[in-house]
C-alpha cells in the first residue's frame, strides 16, 4: 500500500464515510460528495477508479436488495445513451489533462450543488425524449468522475413518483454502470496504479459504516436539512477545485 501520513489516511476515510452516508440517505451521490474532496489528496485518475470499487459494493447492497421493484422500462430507455456517454467519458479521462478535468469537475459540482440549494419548485414530469441527453451527459460524467448519478436522478425523479421505486431504480442503475466502468477502467490500466487496490481495501470499513449510517437515517430522519448542509459543502468544494485548477501547473 502507498505510504500515507495517518492524518491523510484519516481524512480520506472520513471523506469516504461521509460520501456513503449520503448514498445511504438518497441512493446516489457518493462520488459527487467524495471526488471533489479526494481530488485535493489524490490525482483524479487515482480517486475515480478507487471510488468505483465502493460503488460496486454499495450498488450490490442497495440495488440487488430491491431489484424486484425497479422500473425496467425507464432503465432500458436510458441504457443505450448511457453506454455511448460512458465511452466518450472514459476517453476523456484517459487523454485530457488533469487541469481541464479539475475545471470540468469543479464547474459541474458548483453548478449542481448551487441548483440543489436554491431550487424550491416542485419537480415537473419530463418527456421520455429527455432520456437521450440525460443518458449521454450522465454517462459521460459517470465515466469521468462517477458523478452521473446526479444527472440521471433528476430525470428519474420526474418520471417515477414512487420514492421506493425511484431509490431502487437508481441503485440498480448505479450498480450496472459501475460494472461497465469496471471493465472500461480495467482495460484502460487504471487498476495497475501502485497502492490503489490496497488503499481501497483498507477504506472498505469506512464506506460500509457510512452506508449503514445513511440507511438508518433514511428510515428514521428527514433528509432535506442534512442534504442542504452537504450541498453547501459542495459549493465550497466546487469553488476550491476551480481555484486549484487555476493554480495547477
Amino acid at each position: 500500500m502507498i505510504e500515507l501520513p495517518w492524518t491523510t489516511l484519516a481524512a480520506t476515510a472520513s471523506i469516504v464515510a461521509l460520501a456513503y452516508v449520503v448514498y445511504g440517505l438518497t441512493g446516489f451521490g457518493a462520488s459527487i460528495v467524495a471526488i471533489p474532496l479526494l481530488a485535493h489528496i489524490f490525482p483524479l485518475r487515482f480517486a475515480v477508479p478507487m471510488m468505483l470499487l465502493f460503488d460496486l459494493g454499495a450498488g450490490l447492497l442497495l440495488g440487488w436488495r430491491h431489484h424486484r421493484i425497479v422500473d425496467r422500462r425507464e432503465l432500458l430507455r436510458l441504457a443505450p445513451w448511457l453506454l455511448a456517454g460512458m465511452a466518450a467519458g472514459v476517453t476523456l479521462l484517459v487523454h485530457a489533462s488533469e487541469r481541464w478535468l479539475l475545471l470540468l469537475l469543479g464547474g459541474f459540482v458548483l453548478s449542481y450543488a448551487s441548483w440543489r440549494l436554491i431550487s424550491r419548485a416542485k419537480p415537473r414530469p419530463l418527456s421520455t425524449y429527455w432520456a437521450l441527453p440525460t443518458g449521454l451527459v450522465g454517462g459521460a460524467f459517470t465515466a469521468l468522475f462517477g458523478t452521473g448519478g446526479a444527472i440521471y436522478t433528476i430525470y428519474l425523479a420526474r418520471r417515477l413518483t414512487n420514492t421506493d421505486v425511484l431509490r431502487a431504480s437508481i441503485g440498480v442503475l448505479v450498480l450496472c454502470t459501475a460494472l461497465v466502468r469496471l471493465v472500461l477502467f480495467t482495460g484502460s490500466g487504471f487498476y495497475k496504479q501502485p497502492g490503489l487496490l490496497p488503499l481501497a481495501v483498507a477504506l472498505l470499513p469506512a464506506a460500509f459504516l457510512g452506508f449503514r449510517a445513511g440507511s438508518w437515517m433514511h428510515a428514521r430522519l428527514p433528509t432535506q436539512q442534512a442534504l442542504r448542509v452537504v450541498w453547501l459543502l459542495l459549493v465550497l468544494g466546487g469553488l476550491s477545485l476551480l481555484a486549484r485548477a487555476y493554480r495547477f501547473d
